[in-house]
């Protein structure tokens, strides 16, 4: 029987030459919460959350918003208590 001849990928190459994919190193960007030593973040300070938020109103991830764990989970909270009191709308028009 006729077998097609299956054209092999990037990887088989890859491995058959003993070369490695290259990676893509990404500089961490600094926390501008712990640049300023805030403590806490309070969701009555919600004009400082456009910059955190997308043109959609989604909040920005922290590998592009550069926040560290902590201030990620304190800001997605104040972010959603100004949501739920008015204070940001849930969608941008």
């Amino acid at each position: 029987m006729f077998k097609p001849f299956n054209k092999p990928d990037r990887k088989t190459l890859l491995k058959k030459k003993g070369m490695k994919k290259k990676k893509k190193v990404f500089k961490k960007r600094p926390c501008r919460f712990c640049i300023d030593k805030v403590k806490s973040i309070d969701y009555l300070e919600y004009q400082k959350f456009h910059r955190f938020l997308t043109e959609r109103g989604k909040i920005v991830p922290s590998r592009i918003s550069g926040s560290c764990a902590g201030h990620q989970r304190q800001l997605a909270r104040a972010i959603k208590k100004a949501r739920e009191l008015a204070l940001l709308p849930f969608v941008s028009e």
